[in-house]
């Protein structure tokens, strides 16, 4: 019998983690516009480099997405790190409410995000910089230094995610939902790049980031369910068990 609320247990962790990844590429995906406004001028230029521009190009969108990588993984140990029911519960909550933050932003209809943006530019400043010694880019090493600094560029999008994946509270899930976000911003980055415009126009259209918002929402309402499904259920079996012990101590007085 105790094997069954540990098979239930696994089974919604595995749910959480697929809604989790999921999110992550529809997110990356969905914030196209975003990313070509913060990002565009840099992924456009990257085509101007002759023969060498391909190589160039891949090895800048490769760093940018080991930067978000390396980040969420940085980010997932420190949060695993507190070994507490309550917190874990608390930073699930919070998953939830950032997937729906992140919905309602993606479609305009809420910019609270936004004010990560203004918090990070403090931070981009120095990397900034330093990120300035590789401009213009040569050759594919500069390219993949470049997209290194870039994951901390003052992007709400980036921030945002990076707060979402440390929820998971470990440094190989964090890393796997920030590569899965990294994969998603791919298509518009790379149209950019290689100057796909009816790709860019598509990743742009209306309809198509209100339908990826509403799934991010409807993602963040699922994992709240279920976050709170497990507390729940965690809470009634802590009671049982109590209440087991206080029967077995009755008997043997």
């Amino acid at each position: 019998q105790q094997q069954r609320p540990q098979a239930a247990r696994r089974e919604r962790e595995k749910l959480i983690e697929l809604t989790q990844l999921g999110s992550a590429f529809a997110l990356g995906l969905a914030g196209a516009g975003h990313c070509l406004g913060m990002c565009g001028g840099i992924a456009a230029a990257l085509n101007l480099g002759g023969q060498r521009s391909s190589a160039v190009t891949l090895s800048y969108h490769g760093g940018r997405i080991a930067s978000y990588t390396l980040l969420g993984g940085l980010l997932g140990f420190a949060a695993g790190s507190i070994d507490i029911t309550a917190w874990t519960i608390g930073l699930r909550y919070l998953a939830g409410l950032l997937l729906i933050g992140m919905g309602l932003y993606i479609a305009d209809w809420w910019r609270g995000m936004a004010a990560l943006e203004r918090a990070g530019a403090v931070l981009w400043q120095p990397v900034q910089k330093v990120s300035g010694r590789w401009l213009p880019i040569r050759n594919w090493p500069q390219g993949f230094a470049l997209g290194l600094c870039w994951g901390l560029m003052p992007c709400g999008l980036i921030y945002s995610s990076l707060a979402w994946a440390a929820t998971a509270q470990n440094a190989t899930s964090s890393a796997l939902m920030m590569l899965f976000f990294g994969l998603g911003t791919l298509p518009a980055m790379l149209a950019t790049s290689l100057g796909a415009d009816r790709l860019q126009a598509f990743l742009r259209r209306r309809g198509l980031k209100l339908l990826i918002a509403l799934l991010l929402v409807l993602s963040g309402f699922w994992t709240l369910y279920l976050t709170f499904a497990h507390a729940n259920h965690s809470n009634h079996g802590g009671h049982e068990q109590h209440r087991s012990m206080d029967h077995s101590k009755m008997q043997h007085g």
